[in-house]
Parts: C-alpha cells; structure tokens; sequence
C-alpha cells in the first residue's frame, strides 16, 4: 500500500501513522507491545522526513513476508545511520537511533537520480492469511488547469487519466483500498488479456504458450499503445526488466501511486498465462519520485524467490 504526503500538510503524517498503526493492530495477535513499538517507528520516520527531508514524501508498507516492511521516501540527501546514542549537544539522530534499537533491519539508501530511501522492518508478524483494508487516502488529483485547451475544455487523455484515478480514489474511499486493488487487478488482468491475443493475432502464436522474449515484446507493445515509453533491459529464462521514463497516467501518478498496481497486474498476469506463476518488482517507480519506472518481472520458479513482490498465478 501505498501514500503521497503533501510536506505542507503535516497533520497528515499523524493520521498516516493512525492508520498503519490501526492495520498492524487488526491483523496480528497478541503483540500488543510489539505494536507500540512499529507505531514509534512509523512516526519517528515520518517525522524525520518532514524535518529533515526534502520535496515531496511518499510512504510505502509491503507485508508480503512474515514482518512487513516500511518505506519512506523523500527527495533530500541520504545519511548515514548513528551507530551509538547521540549526545546532548547533538541536534539531530537520536530518532532513528531509537528506530535502530526497536527495528530488525534499518537502512537508507540514496535513490539513483537524487532523493532517498528509508527503509524499516517492524517488529510484529502478521498470520498467514493477510487482509490488505488499510482505510482510504484522501488524495484525488484531477486535471490541471494548466491542462485546459485555448477552445476550452480537456482533451481527451486529460479526461480519460483524471476519470481512471477518481474511480480508484471512489471505490477506495467508499470501499476501502482493498476493494480498490481488486478493481485494478481485475481491469489491468481484463484489459491485458485482451492485449496479450491481440499479440498472438498479430504474430500468429494462437496455441503455444510465449516465450520470455515474446512477453516482453507483447508487454512493450500493449504499453507504447498507451503511451508508455518502456523499453527492455533484460530477457533472461528467469526474468524480464524493462524501465520507463513517461508515465501514461501523467504527473498525476505521484500523488496517487496505488495505480502502480495497474502495471503490476498487467505485467504479471500476461507472464503468468504463459510460464505458470510470476511475481513483478517495482524497483523504481516515478510515482515514487523517482526519474524512470524500473519493473523487474520474476518468471516460474524464479518468482518464489522475489522479496517485496506481488506475485500472480495462471487460473485455472
């Protein structure tokens, strides 16, 4: 899950940490300690970024191992983590040196093209079934003004793109963002088998199952359709990578960086079709504020091992 946090809006970081906090509680057991101590990471870091960060801040929480795993990104400089309890003339670390002390794992890592990452494992286990109903954001980016024609009036892609990300932010606020990834997983898996036979029309593979090269080439093509610009990196037995520079869904992805998912299912329902099971790897996301998308589709047997992966199978 997924969350933009507008740096002026700092009461929004308490109710972000509400909210997770609120979501560990309902789906652990007993570890009522243990949650006190996720909840003082979650607003240790979140308060880190608005005092000593930069730009805009977007907070990630993935559980798709036995602890869930906290990432706050923000666009200042990485650090370097204290490795000893600050003093009392030092202004600044004794924060996160009290995350260091409640956290398993703890790191920051300076993001390619500027901007870090802050990322923490938390001190709770969830049971084996997962519910993901985290309570809706309240973010609902529409078309620019900047974006209106001299006739007046948006066009048509300003239209189609506000209508697509209001409908996720809906079904999110009236449902919960449960009920909103479904409703992306669902279109993105209707909306690329579709595409992927359309492939198969146009290169006459009506039975077999693709090859890694073909997915990739099948996902490169339903993409340029809508004006991605992704290009491949990688083909290999085991996985595809490609990365993007231009997002289809604009600006507009960055304060709404659930619609990632739309990609994610795309992507790994078509690989999933053909090689049995896959798992898919945001490694960078411009809805993250990172520069380019960076996708790393994880193929069959491989894709068990993929950590921090949504992960898709063929139906049956």
């Amino acid at each position: 899950m997924d969350w933009f946090l507008d740096r002026q809006d700092r009461a929004s970081a308490s109710l972000l940490r509400r909210e997770i906090t609120a979501f560990l509680t309902r789906h652990t057991v007993d570890q009522a300690e243990e949650i006190d101590d996720a909840a003082l990471i979650v607003a240790e870091l979140l308060a880190n970024a608005y005092d000593h960060g930069q730009g805009d801040i977007w907070v990630s929480l993935q559980w798709t191992e036995a602890r869930p795993v906290l990432e706050v990104h923000d666009m200042g400089a990485a650090f370097t983590l204290p490795r000893e309890a600050p003093s009392a003339e030092q202004s600044r670390g004794r924060g996160l040196w009290i995350v260091s002390r409640f956290s398993s794992e703890l790191a920051v890592a300076a993001k390619r093209a500027g901007g870090k990452v802050v990322r923490s494992v938390l001190p709770v286990v969830r049971p084996l079934e997962l519910t993901l109903d985290l309570p809706a954001r309240r973010v609902s980016p529409l078309p620019a003004l900047s974006e209106a024609r001299p006739e007046g009036g948006f066009g048509r892609e300003s239209f189609l793109r506000a209508l697509v990300v209001q409908l996720s932010t809906a079904i999110e606020q009236q449902q919960g963002p449960e009920a909103a990834q479904r409703a992306i997983a669902q279109v993105a898996a209707d909306i690329g088998g579709q595409m992927e036979q359309e492939y198969r029309d146009a290169v006459a593979a009506h039975e077999a199952p693709l090859e890694p090269a073909q997915i990739a080439e099948c996902l490169i093509r339903l993409k340029a359709a809508i004006g991605g610009t992704f290009e491949v990196v990688e083909v290999t037995e085991d996985r595809l990578v490609f990365v993007n520079s231009d997002c289809p869904f604009g600006a507009a992805v960055r304060q709404s960086p659930s619609l990632c998912r739309m990609t994610s299912s795309v992507f790994g329902g078509i690989a999933a079709r053909n090689v049995g099971s896959s798992a898919v790897t945001l490694e960078e996301r411009i809805a993250m504020g990172d520069p380019q998308c960076r996708v790393v589709v994880h193929l069959g047997a491989a894709a068990a091992k993929a950590e921090r992966a949504h992960r898709y199978s063929a139906a049956p």
